[in-house]
């Protein structure tokens, strides 16, 4: 089994704590990994991760997605960007459950963002929280490819996105007793537009919520994600990382 975690943050830069890290996932048989940033902070912890797996091989190969998510709405953003692989661009977005009333500030820097991902060519990596009708006007007037990261919407809304051409990317959220509406818009998604993720250090799923996540933990997502489908784990797992190389490159 080779898996591919499309979406993980690490949240120190510590590059003992990160080889620690992505030798449990390569134990778990993860060979990709995408690290993931949306602050100055986590752009850089993401760029040491890349800098900790190039040319180990034990370890998995980490790619960075770069940018700045709604949590910097109205900031100064910082002018200089890590040096990475970048593969993608991202986390960025909009997130009304707790900053609704940055709700016009998130607006701005959502579009200055996407301009980057399309300036750069590089896939958008999207976060939403109550903010449907705004993230699917702003994709529609900005249009970009990319992936809707750890969804947690309805099957009407996976449908529009699918629409607009995104993949979507699932996490632990899936595997929680009460996220059947998240199951059932995982079966609005084609094979060919499915991802998996962790979202580490966030959302452990089942069967160990409730610690810290990590990469290595995809492994339950696939699981889980690949009996709901009826399909092997070792061939879901296959399938998502060919999904994830077709988005994010080889």
């Amino acid at each position: 089994m080779r898996l591919f975690d499309t979406h993980c943050h690490f949240p120190s830069c510590d590059p003992v704590v990160i080889h620690e890290t992505l030798s449990r996932a390569r134990a778990a048989g993860v060979e990709r990994i995408l690290a993931v940033g949306g602050s100055g902070a986590l752009n850089e912890s993401a760029a040491v991760a890349a800098q900790v797996a190039e040319g180990a091989f034990d370890l998995p190969s980490v790619s960075c997605a770069f940018g700045y998510d709604r949590d910097q709405a109205g900031e100064m953003l910082p002018s200089a960007i890590p040096e990475g692989p970048l593969s993608a661009w991202g986390e960025i977005g909009l997130d009304y459950h707790y900053s609704a009333d940055t709700r016009a500030a998130q607006l701005v820097l959502f579009e200055e963002q996407l301009d980057e991902a399309r300036r750069r060519n590089l896939p958008a990596v999207i976060h939403t929280r109550e903010a449907d009708e705004d993230t699917l006007a702003m994709l529609r007037a900005n249009p970009v490819r990319g992936v809707m990261h750890c969804f947690n919407g309805s099957a009407a809304f996976a449908k529009k996105l699918l629409d607009l051409g995104f993949y979507i990317s699932f996490s632990g959220i899936i595997t929680f007793k009460s996220a059947e509406y998240v199951r059932e818009a995982s079966r609005a998604v084609p094979d060919d537009r499915l991802l998996i993720e962790t979202d580490s250090p966030y959302l452990a799923p089942e069967p160990v919520r409730g610690g810290t996540n990590e990469p290595a933990n995809v492994v339950h997502t696939c699981a889980f994600l690949a009996k709901l489908r009826g399909v092997a784990p070792d061939a879901f797992a296959e399938l998502t990382f060919s999904n994830a190389t077709a988005l994010f490159g080889p």
